[in-house]
């Protein structure tokens, strides 16, 4: 009976040690789990360990020695600049980009379909024959075909001069591209001979917008500029779109210049 009762004590105490083994494991599960630890980077190995080491485990290096404080401030002094960097980054950012409209040459393209119409006309119309009637001039057959001839060749060079200026120009406005940035101002020009230039922002001493009839309706502009600089004293933006808004930015942009770098234009 006493070795039965024995038995049952040891068995209900090994049940009670699981009991509490299974307990131990499960809260120490739970606390890798569910508790945050704090980690921080190792400024020697840059491992991720705990934020209370004292030594990484990984290098085997000591955390709170001079070496590690010392490299500390720099990994924060370096990740201030690069932010101030991304900043400087950003403000340096396109304010505005453009091209010129084609509705800026729209009276060329007017007269450019004159001249084509004309052309036209000299290609499909008899002018010979209706000359040859009207002025009584006799003409032979012979003349009448060669004058025919000079005149559709006349036509068809006339056409093709026109529409060669016209394309040339859309090209030519389409190759020019504005950028301002709140510094600068920037542009290209040319097909063949590429040129770009800039203008600095404190160098803007005046600013004007001009929109006839024709711009209201499209909802293009000029802004036209008065600079200090010696090779564009004078420059314009010539039919962008949003020109509103592009004189409010070189307004703004300008005087932010001229307080930065203690610019003073004197009238």
């Amino acid at each position: 009976m006493q070795i039965s009762n024995k038995l049952i004590w040891i068995f209900k105490s090994d049940r009670r040690k699981n009991l509490l083994l299974k307990i131990r494991c499960f809260s120490d599960i739970y606390l890798m789990v569910f508790i945050n630890f704090q980690t921080k980077e190792c400024p020697f190995c840059a491992e991720t360990i705990q934020a209370r080491a004292i030594k990484c485990r990984f290098c085997n290096e000591f955390l709170k020695s001079d070496k590690a404080r010392a490299m500390e401030k720099k990994r924060q002094s370096d990740t201030e600049l690069s932010r101030g960097e991304e900043t400087q980054d950003t403000d340096d950012g396109v304010l505005f980009a453009a091209r010129p409209s084609l509705w800026g040459i729209t009276s060329t393209i007017v007269k450019g379909m004159f001249f084509l119409v004309l052309a036209v006309l000299l290609i499909k119309f008899p002018l010979e024959r209706l000359a040859n009637d009207l002025l009584n001039l006799k003409l032979t057959e012979n003349q009448i075909s060669a004058a025919a001839m000079y005149r559709v060749i006349t036509g068809v060079g006339l056409g093709l001069v026109v529409v060669f200026i016209l394309v040339l120009k859309i090209v030519k406005l389409k190759m020019t591209y504005y950028e301002v940035s709140p510094d600068r101002i920037e542009w290209g020009r040319g097909i063949l001979d590429r040129q770009v230039d800039n203008i600095d922002m404190f160098r803007v001493i005046d600013l004007k917008m001009r929109r006839n009839l024709l711009d209201c309706i499209v909802g293009i502009g000029s802004v036209g500029l008065i600079t200090t600089d010696k090779s564009d004293p004078e420059f314009e933006f010539e039919k962008v779109r949003r020109p509103r808004e592009l004189y409010d930015i070189i307004k703004k942009a300008s005087l932010e210049a001229d307080r930065t770098t203690g610019v003073v234009h004197l009238e």
